[in-house]
């Protein structure tokens, strides 16, 4: 038999002989084998199939390829007018959308094909069913007869049931196919006008750029006594116009310029928890409990605001501005991957004006979260404060890309804030290697916090990953309550190419030892693909039984929210894990904490927040190893770099002959314990030859032991400097500078 071809109406006037064209051909049945195929005119096929069932096979099979045919016979005809032709840049886009489209069109015509064939041949069982029902057959044929009656029955009412549907789906599809044509079409055409106008808007604004740079340098140069800072002068040598546009893409600028960062990848987790508005009954019960609250604290803010003393002196709001030294980091940095930081040489170009001692003391920017938190009656609403803290810690690190400087073993910083704010803040380097920060802080108005920070830190030649180790402790002198947590790990991305930027990433678990509450804080590591907002961290603040009481939302750059959980349940599996979400419904959320803003001009002050620049400031009566004495710390805030690194240099061979000399005096005492051992056997109950180790380095203000919370070795503050100070007498001090 001759092939049968489906063609388009272009192609029609070329084809061979003995073709049939489908899309008008007649199919008809001769008898139980035969069918025939004809177009109405010279061609006609008489065809047997080995079967009746191979007949239809047949059948089926043809009138399918007829229904396809005038279909793309149709499309072929009017196609030009249902597509306009699309745009250059996105015509592969919509080529592909069509061929989809096609496809479904195809699959509707399929279905509808099949509809009248079922209800033909439907039609045609029916019949047949009927004419052997009026034969009135008796016996077991009779019997056979009726049961398959009764299931074509069956069948027919199925079918007539799927027919109906299916003609109410090919109904709905035809009139809605034509309106999702032309939707598709206006959004593809509105993304091209949308890029080509991102594209015009990223020409002007390089344009503006240069512009403003080359303003701003002819501005420099004619006005040597002018403010360099003051954005006025550049502003009138352009047109008004593209003042405004340059006004509105200075303060974008910092986004836009996200978009061409390098963006570290991680996996997008789903959330553990989701909170919803809690019912309005819960709302009425509670406003009495929660207002009350709020009164009693505004109260309490008001009286310790009228107590607080004036400062003794005028703090600084300045600094010198950061000069611009360029130097390849990739030069330093290529030998040192894989190795600890603090072991790294590096040149002053890469740290900021402070050490680290200063930098653990900046913890302390948002003290008032521990002053309201003492005030607190309610263990659970103080883990809220508590735990806001813990985040607020992590505000200044976001533009802080410079490395502070390490401190010399035996560096001390006090902060002595107690006019101002109540409390008294001292840190001391108490190990060299590892690096070993203790601090000390106590408060005037009921809370003592302290720490011992051990950095662990990796070059991973894209990125730096800082690890603080060790345990915080806050107490509170009221309520008893003695809470703990670790610091998450900060993330330096686009150490060889790009613009740095700092991630935070973990998980915090601030516990109450006292009463057993807890509250589990998680920071989401920073992913180009999420839909959240960018530095998120959520919480939830539970009771020794892990009821939930608060839930905790915000982000650890901007702010912090708590709010009061009055029902929780389980809700639909978490799809990544399999895990189920806890849905809790809670009140309306209340602010906690707000990063304060930065003073005008951090750009080029390494971006020091208002009380960053006052930790350097010289002062009197220190201890002769503060981190204020240091010098070449001193020379790089001048701005004097190059004396500063000799300066470092130095120092730091300083402290390594120091290092040597405590090695020999302590393999010295070793040699003349052994001797003394062996004339007398009491010498081994001496506790003091026991401790003596390969450096036996002691600090000067805390103490080495065993904290009985945590179990840890760490350094507790074993007291007397703020005595010393008063006294005036440092002559235990070690020379370090």
């Amino acid at each position: 038999m001759k092939l049968l071809t489906v063609r388009t109406q272009a192609e029609m006037g070329h084809t061979c002989r003995g073709t049939i064209n489908l899309a008008t051909a007649s199919i008809t049945v001769d008898d139980a084998c035969n069918f025939v195929i004809s177009n109405g005119g010279a061609q006609t096929y008489h065809l047997k199939a080995s079967c009746e069932v191979e007949r239809q096979r047949w059948i089926t099979a043809l009138e399918l390829a007829k229904a396809k045919a005038a279909r793309m016979q149709a499309e072929s005809d009017d196609s030009g007018d249902d597509f306009p032709a699309p745009r250059e840049v996105a015509g592969s886009q919509i080529s592909e959308v069509q061929s989809a489209m096609r496809t479904l069109g195809s699959k509707v015509e399929d279905l509808s094909t099949c509809n009248d064939l079922i209800s033909k041949h439907g039609s045609a069982l029916q019949r047949s069913l009927s004419e052997l029902d009026s034969l009135r057959l008796t016996g077991e044929a009779g019997e056979k007869i009726r049961q398959v009656t009764e299931r074509a029955t069956l069948f027919r009412i199925t079918s007539n049931a799927m027919i109906n549907a299916c003609r109410e789906f090919l109904t709905l599809a035809q009139t809605h196919s034509k309106r999702w044509q032309k939707a598709l079409q206006a959004e593809r055409e509105q993304r091209v006008r949308l890029e080509e106008t991102l594209e015009q808007l990223a020409k002007q604004h390089n344009h503006l750029e240069r512009a403003f740079r080359g303003a701003a340098q002819a501005n420099t140069s004619a006005d040597n006594k002018g403010d360099t800072g003051s954005s006025s002068p550049v502003h009138t040598s352009l047109h008004p116009r593209n003042v405004a546009v340059l006004q509105r893409l200075e303060k974008v600028r910092p986004a836009m310029r996200t978009m061409t960062t390098e963006f570290f990848d991680a996996m997008e987790e789903a959330p553990e928890f989701i909170t919803v508005p809690a019912e309005p009954h819960f709302h009425k019960r509670s406003s009495s409990n929660i207002s009350g609250f709020n009164s009693e604290i505004g109260a309490d803010d008001q009286s310790s605001s009228s107590q607080d003393l004036v400062p003794l002196k005028k703090r600084r709001t300045r600094i010198p501005d950061k000069p611009n030294y360029s130097l390849n980091l990739w030069s330093i940095m290529k030998n040192c991957i894989g190795k600890e930081l603090s072991k790294i040489p590096m040149p002053v170009n890469f740290n900021e004006p402070i050490s680290m001692l200063q930098r653990l003391s900046e913890d302390l920017e948002y003290h008032e979260l521990l002053d309201k938190a003492a005030k607190c009656h309610s263990s659970l609403e103080q883990m809220c404060y508590v735990a806001a803290f813990s985040v607020s810690s992590y505000s200044t690190t976001v533009h802080r890309t410079g490395k502070p400087f390490n401190p010399l073993l035996g560096e001390t910083f006090e902060l002595d804030r107690r006019r101002e704010s109540g409390y008294r803040s001292l840190c001391e380097q108490v190990s060299h290697h590892p690096p070993a920060a203790a601090h000390h802080v106590i408060s005037e108005r009921g809370w003592t916090l302290r720490q011992e920070i051990t950095v662990a830190s990796k070059f991973r030649g894209k990125y730096l990953s800082i690890m603080p180790l060790g345990t915080i402790h806050a107490i509170f002198e009221k309520s008893n309550n003695h809470y703990t947590w670790k610091k998450v790990t900060t993330t330096v991305h686009n150490i060889i190419v790009g613009k740095l930027w700092i991630d935070q990433s973990g998980e915090i678990d601030v516990v109450n030892h006292t009463t057993g509450d807890r509250c589990h804080l998680k920071f989401a590591p920073y992913s180009y693909f999420s839909r959240d907002v960018a530095r998120k961290v959520t919480g939830v603040v539970m009771d020794k039984d892990g009821k939930a009481h608060y839930v905790l939302s915000g982000t650890w750059d901007e702010k912090m929210e708590f709010s009061r959980v009055m029902q929780s349940s389980r809700g639909g599996e978490n799809g990544t894990e399999g895990k189920q979400k806890t849905v809790y419904q809670t009140l309306k959320a209340r602010e906690v904490w707000r990063r304060n803003p930065l003073p005008e001009g951090a750009e080029s002050m390494y971006y020091f927040t208002t009380l960053a620049l006052t930790l350097n400031e010289p002062e009197e009566g220190v201890a002769p190893t503060d981190s204020r004495l240091r010098p070449d710390q001193r020379l790089m805030e001048a701005g004097r770099w190059d004396e500063a690194n000799a300066e470092k240099q130095r120092l730091e061979e300083k402290q390594r002959s120091a290092r040597r000399e405590r090695e020999r005096e302590a393999a010295s005492q070793r040699t003349s314990s052994q001797t003394e051992e062996a004339v007398d056997e009491d010498s081994l109950t001496d506790p003091s030859l026991k401790s003596v180790s390969h450096d036996n380095y002691q600090a000067r203000w805390f103490e080495h032991c065993e904290d009985r919370v945590s179990g840890e070795q760490v350094h507790i503050y074993k007291g007397g400097y703020w005595e010393t100070k008063d006294r005036g007498n440092w002559e235990g001090c070690p020379d370090i500078f």
